[in-house]
């Protein structure tokens, strides 16, 4: 709901908003097939998104969100380091499509590690996977690859082939719904509203859901206005309930002493981890500023 409201509702208001003052913009529709331009700028964000998506998805907490978003980050900036492509992105550059949806896939794929090797289900699709197996008697665990092989291997192949097809239906349909962006603005956008309070309704049958709808749709307008990265509060409406409930279960297996969080070696080499991350960046940018500053009080000496 969070997303729906801030992409889908959020956007909608601003298009309101600016329906009058800003002429409409037709993207005219390009060809479905990548050209050798296109080809030499996704290889790399493909092996990219592959490498960061596939442990999110192995990983028995891991989801797809966390490493599309951290893709997409990370394409931003090696495009703004490598020519100051990274004005492109939101407008269309294809780096900004090819690593996501490499991790996305990529995330996809690792979660059948946990699910097949522990019977473990990181995702929704993952659960109804292994409901249907256990359907069948089928247990997934660490003997399923030796007593169901065949199995194992046949929805492996499932991957590829799936892939493959949605290849061959998406290449033909792709012009077909880019030309939906045809249809007049306050019928698009009023069809958008719709679905999305209709999405949003469905999920409780209560009013409130459209309530909080309609504020993530007002904070997301606000995100938009002011110029504000979305990408911390994706990550923090996503990781936020994870986090949360593992807390609980770590606090359930140290029977609520909150001094087991701390006493191993591991967990404080994490911490130690965590830290580092979140500082390094500040303590660079405080360095680089000192330099700059230091070299422009040397240049007015030189001056002078």
């Amino acid at each position: 709901m969070v997303a729906v409201g801030i992409f889908a509702v959020g956007e909608a208001l601003w298009i309101a908003a600016h329906l009058r003052r800003k002429p409409v913009d037709v993207i005219p529709v390009g060809r479905p097939f990548l050209g050798r331009d296109d080809w030499g700028r996704s290889w790399a964000p493909w092996l990219r998104g592959t490498a960061l998506g596939f442990p999110f998805g192995a990983v028995p907490a891991g989801g797809a969100e966390t490493p599309t978003f951290l893709s997409y980050v990370l394409e931003k900036r090696l495009a703004g380091r490598s020519g100051g492509r990274d004005t492109e992105f939101g407008e269309g550059a294809i780096e900004g499509v090819a690593g996501p949806e490499a991790a996305n896939n990529a995330s996809a794929a690792g979660t059948f590690v946990p699910l097949l090797a522990l019977g473990l289900p990181v995702t929704a699709t993952a659960s109804i996977i292994l409901a249907a197996m256990q359907s069948y008697g089928i247990q997934p665990g660490p003997d399923l690859l030796g007593s169901q092989a065949d199995l194992v291997w046949t929805l492996l192949a499932s991957l590829l082939i799936g892939n493959t097809l949605l290849l061959v239906i998406n290449l033909p349909l792709a012009p077909v719904w880019a030309r939906l962006l045809q249809i007049p603005r306050p019928q698009l956008y009023a069809g958008i509203l719709f679905f999305a309070a209709l999405g949003a309704y469905a999920v409780s049958q209560q009013a409130f859901d459209l309530l909080l709808l309609l504020l993530f749709g007002l904070v997301g307008f606000a995100i938009r206005r002011f110029g504000l990265p979305v990408l911390p509060l994706i990550l923090g409406v996503i990781l936020g309930p994870l986090m949360e409930t593992k807390m609980r279960e770590a606090l359930d297996l140290t029977d609520g002493a909150v001094s087991g969080l701390f006493n191993e070696a591991l967990a404080i080499v994490i911490y130690l981890l965590i830290a580092v991350v979140l500082l390094a960046p500040l303590v660079v940018r405080r360095l680089r500023g000192r330099r700059g500053s230091d070299r422009r009080d040397a240049d007015e000496v030189m001056a002078s």
